[in-house]
C-alpha cells in the first residue's frame, strides 16, 4: 500500500505513516495530502490533528471540513524534540510553527536572541540546518545524521504526543470502531444552537472527546464544528443522535468521517 504524508523524509508524520505503508511519498502541506486521497491519488494519507501541548492542527479541520474522505485509523505517537546544529553558534532557530511552540519555554529560557523560524516541516528545518551553519533545527534526534544534538527533550511536557488521522477515499468509511469523527455544518446561528447538537449525544451517554469550531468561510459569525465522539456509528445509540443532529443541521451538511480504533506507535529507539 502506498501512503502520502508531510514531507521530507524524516518528519514526525513520515515516522507515523510508516506505520502504514512501506512505500511513503510526501507533500508540502495537509491541504495536498488529504485533497490527493479524495482525488483517488492516494490510497491513504497520514495527517496530524492534534498536539497534546498545542492543540488541534487547524489546516487539517479545514481540510477535512473540504474534501470527502474518510477517516479509517487514528495512531498516537509521542513527541520527542532536539535542538539540532552544525555548531552551538547559531542566530536563528528552524521548524514547524508547532514544534517552535511546543519548545517555547526552553527557546526563552536557553536561546532567547535567537530568531524564530517557521518552516513546512520539522525535517524541512533540519534541512535548513545542513544547508546553513547559522540555524539550528527542531526535530527527532534521530534526525540529525552528521549534525549535533545540542539538547534533547526540549518539548515543555515530557508527555508530548500528537495524533495522526490516517484519511482514505470516501468509498473506505467504517461504521466499526471505537470512536467516531464528524464534521458538522448547522448553516445557522441562534442562542442555545451549539447546546442543542451536543445534548442527543449526552442523553445517550456518548461521550465527546473533542469539539472545535472552525470559520466556514462563508461569513462571519458562521461556524463549521468537529466532533470526535466514544462510539462507533454502528451502534443504535449513535445513529439515533446523529438523526437529531442531521435535523438540526437540515439547512446545511453533516460529513460521517467514519469509525476508527486508536493505535500507540513508537517511533524506532523511543
Amino acid at each position: 500500500m502506498k501512503a502520502v504524508t508531510l514531507g521530507p523524509a524524516g518528519t514526525y508524520s513520515h515516522r507515523a505513516a510508516r506505520a502504514v505503508a512501506d512505500d511513503v511519498s510526501f507533500r508540502e502541506s495537509v491541504t495536498s495530502i488529504v485533497e490527493s486521497v479524495a482525488d483517488g491519488e492516494y490510497f491513504r494519507g497520514v495527517v496530524p490533528i492534534e498536539n497534546s501541548i498545542e492543540g488541534s492542527v487547524t489546516t487539517t479541520l479545514d481540510a477535512l471540513a473540504e474534501n470527502d474522505v474518510a477517516v479509517v485509523r487514528e495512531l498516537v505517537t509521542p513527541i520527542r524534540h532536539a535542538l539540532i546544529s552544525q555548531t552551538g553558534d547559531f542566530e536563528t532557530v528552524a521548524s514547524h510553527a508547532q514544534a517552535l511552540a511546543q519548545c517555547r519555554a526552553y527557546l526563552e529560557s536557553e536561546h532567547p536572541d535567537a530568531n524564530r523560524e517557521a518552516v513546512a516541516s520539522t525535517a524541512r528545518g533540519v534541512e535548513r540546518a545542513r544547508e546553513d551553519s547559522s540555524v539550528a533545527a527542531i526535530a527527532h534526534p534521530d534526525n540529525a545524521e552528521e549534525l549535533t544534538v545540542l539538547a534533547e527533550d526540549i518539548q515543555e511536557r515530557t508527555s508530548n504526543s500528537t495524533r495522526f488521522f490516517v484519511v482514505a477515499p470516501e468509498s473506505e468509511r467504517s461504521r466499526a470502531g471505537g470512536k467516531t469523527s464528524l464534521v458538522v455544518y448547522p448553516s445557522a446561528n441562534y442562542p442555545g444552537l451549539l447546546l442543542s447538537l451536543l445534548e442527543p449525544f449526552a442523553e445517550r451517554d456518548i461521550n465527546l472527546t473533542r469539539v472545535e469550531s472552525r470559520p466556514s468561510g462563508e461569513r462571519l459569525g458562521d461556524y463549521v464544528f468537529h466532533v470526535d465522539f466514544e462510539a462507533g456509528l454502528y451502534e443504535s445509540r449513535t445513529e439515533e443522535a446523529l438523526a437529531e443532529v442531521e435535523a438540526l443541521a437540515e439547512r446545511g451538511w453533516v460529513r460521517k468521517l467514519g469509525s476508527y480504533d486508536t493505535e500507540h506507535v513508537l517511533f524506532g529507539s523511543e
